[in-house]
């Protein structure tokens, strides 16, 4: 992506916040070098700027409002380059995602949280879990995150109020007066007085007439609100109390109609719509066009609802990032192992909650609505402040369900025993607030879509709503999809853990050494030209963590699966030339030992947090057919993988052979069912 250059036609605000964005939209692309360079191009700008209009300006009109804005942003700017070299200059590897498959061949985990490093004892209280050392957050502050929205909404053009009009009106005769004045000849003060008493005078006039205007304009603009509300309250008239929810969808519709008597497009999308309702490219289009315009409602909400969920993510993830560096994990040690030295290394944790009572400060309620603009919203955490960690959250949530007091007082208490105590808090502080978040994301995706069809109800279709609900989805989830993920892989930490050490348990290891039959796999590497078996799914696979949209991650496993058949009949029909065509390959019993030695060598533990992630958001509608079959067949190939899978191996092995569970290697498999890829019935009879 080219870097942007400045307009000098715009405010010096507005182009660093551009370049800000650029830098942003690279970095959310994983061109980690692009978006460093990009950065210091912005920090360069507010520099050159701020310099330039220093020398310009007497020293009582240096400091602005505007340059404290700018100097803010050239904060933010530096901090983000400050991240990119605390990881070791690696420029070239993306920023929030594991690095490639040479960091897990060298024995090394991406762990899913930070560590907290040693730190000096002092008269001060300890902090819990997150200390996170200063280093810098991976993800913008809210407010920086509210500042690029309002830039996007800021990139349309807006017509001047009256105002406005008069004060560059205004400016130019000042203008105007200043040039007269330079022409006037020494000694003239009488024509001077003249002039200026003239430029006053008009100055006033246009002020005055200005502010008529406007008046007149508010009042009419007033007149027509309440006349839409009127409309709005009769289309949603009822018995009883209104609720608040009901009264918002009553203020939204009216802003919906306020809207499209400013605009046309509305009027035409609905009438060629009305012609042709079947049309899936028009809906598609219409969407697409409602979800680029900024000023609509819809838009409006979409970002007052995305600032809401990325306000409530970033005080849990910005202080202790979602990667960490790498911790060395011998393969031969155990899930418990695993844990046990996971727990070791978390340094001030045996310390007393005295110091730091967990008193109920307010509930976080997943319903909890924000009815104020964006604009409105209060301002995110002070970056002056050295931590927002989770001891701050722990004083928001309610813990009474868990505790019988909000003192805790923990003296007598084994250092071993309290230990394990705040861990059980932490992890159900961060899953209490995952549920919270989760469902909040339901409700902002309803709302979304209750507005669009409000605003055209001739999506108010089953195969429209599926349309409009992916659109959606997509455009909502783009800004917060890391955080959120983030969120997920705290949540998720141990079974991530637990995956990544069987990753270089089987680093080396053949299809046949998970159960993948030997007919599916050739045992001669000349036959694979360099290769390594189902490398295209792995490939494919490897993809999924670089879209930010749940429907298009569930696509990509869709491929990937589909990838394997492909080299499964590829592979039999080099061991099995005479079988014949019509026999499908693999069944589901043959498909989850392939997956899993899939989903081991692409070296991505997140990929336990991200079907974590798909299997809350993806609509129970496509979890029916192939799409459903997809995500559970890759669940159940990295299920085995998690920390409780060793206690259920004793308990399922002694019910192995009434139930027709076979075990390989270690690894539980369930028994033959139908494959949605295969079209006939292979050997074992799956179809």
């Amino acid at each position: 992506m080219a870097s942007t250059v400045p307009d000098g036609g715009t405010k010096p605000l507005q182009n660093a916040m551009k370049l800000a964005n650029v830098a942003i939209q690279l970095e959310a692309g994983n061109r980690r070098k692009e978006a460093y360079c990009e950065y210091l191009r912005s920090v360069n700008y507010i520099s050159h700027a701020l310099l330039e209009d220093a020398v310009s300006k007497p020293y009582e009109e240096v400091v602005t409002v505007e340059v404290e804005k700018m100097l803010r942003l050239a904060e933010q700017c530096l901090e983000r380059l400050k991240s990119f070299v605390g990881k070791k200059g690696d420029l070239s590897s993306p920023a929030l995602i594991p690095a490639p498959a040479s960091s897990m061949v060298k024995n090394e985990v991406t762990p899913v949280a930070s560590e907290p490093p040693p730190r000096q004892t002092g008269p001060t209280h300890r902090r819990v879990l997150s200390e996170g050392g200063g280093a810098p957050s991976p993800f913008l502050p809210p407010e920086i995150f509210q500042k690029l929205q309002e830039m996007e909404s800021q990139d349309t053009k807006k017509e001047l109020t009256p105002i406005e009009e008069a004060s560059r009106l205004n400016q130019k005769l000042k203008a105007n007066y200043e040039a007269r004045l330079a022409r006037l000849p020494p000694g003239q003060a009488t024509q001077k007085t003249s002039l200026t008493l003239s430029l006053q005078r008009q100055m006033m006039e246009n002020l005055i007439i200005a502010k008529a205007r406007q008046d007149a304009l508010h009042r009419k603009m007033e007149e027509r609100r309440l006349r839409l509300q009127e409309e709005a309250n009769r289309r949603f008239a009822g018995s009883g109390l209104i609720t608040p929810e009901e009264q918002e969808q009553r203020v939204l519709y009216a802003n919906v109609l306020e809207y499209e008597q400013d605009h046309d497009w509305p009027k035409l999308w609905k009438a060629n719509l009305k012609k042709n309702p079947s049309d899936t490219n028009l809906v598609s289009g219409l969407i697409s066009y409602l979800l680029s315009c900024s000023e609509h409602p819809v838009m409006k909400l979409l970002k007052r609802l995305q600032y809401r969920i990325y306000n409530h993510l970033y005080p849990i993830v910005s202080r202790s990032p979602a990667l960490s560096p790498a911790v060395p994990v011998k393969g031969s040690h155990s899930v418990q192992n695993l844990r046990s030295e996971q727990l070791q290394a978390q340094p001030g944790l045996a310390h007393s909650l005295s110091d730091a009572s967990l008193s109920i400060s307010h509930d976080l309620n997943a319903n909890e609505e924000d009815s104020a603009p964006a604009g409105s919203l209060p301002p995110g955490p002070d970056r002056d402040n050295s931590f927002e960690d989770l001891e701050d959250y722990l004083s928001q949530v309610d813990w009474s369900s868990a505790l019988d007091s909000t003192q805790i007082s923990t003296p007598d208490l084994p250092e071993r025993e309290l230990e394990s105590h705040i861990t059980h808090l932490e992890e159900r502080a961060l899953k209490d607030h995952l549920r919270a978040i989760i469902k909040d994301i339901h409700n902002a995706i309803d709302r979304l879509l209750s507005l669009c069809l409000l605003s055209f109800e001739c999506l108010n279709t089953a195969a429209n709503k599926d349309q409009c609900v992916a659109c959606i989805e997509e455009a909502f989830f783009y800004p917060i999809w890391r955080p959120l993920l983030a969120l997920f892989r705290k949540v998720y930490r141990e079974r991530e853990l637990s995956f990544a050490a069987s990753m270089r348990l089987y680093r080396n290891a053949t299809p046949g050494d998970i159960g993948v039959a030997p007919k599916l796999f050739p045992e001669d590497p000349a036959l694979l030209h360099g290769s390594y078996p189902y490398e295209s799914a792995v490939q494919e696979l490897q993809q999924l963590c670089r879209d930010f949209c749940p429907q298009r991650k569930l696509e990509c496993i869709v491929r990937s699966l589909r990838l394997i058949c492909v080299c499964a009949e590829d592979y039999r029909s080099l061991q099995e030339p005479d079988a014949p065509p019509s026999m499908a390959a693999i069944g589901a019993d043959d498909l989850l030992p392939i997956l899993s030695f899939v989903a081991l060598h692409t070296e991505l533990p997140q990929l336990v947090s991200e079907c974590a992630a798909l299997e809350e958001f993806i609509h129970e509608g496509y979890l029916i057919g192939e799409e459903g079959y997809c995500l559970t067949s890759m669940q159940s190939a990295l299920t085995p993988h998690s920390p409780d899978a060793g206690e259920r191996v004793g308990s399922v092995t002694a019910d192995s052979r009434r139930s027709g569970v076979e075990q390989q290697d270690g690894v539980m498999w369930g028994p033959p069912t139908a494959l949605p890829f295969c079209v006939t019935t292979n050997e074992h009879g799956a179809g």
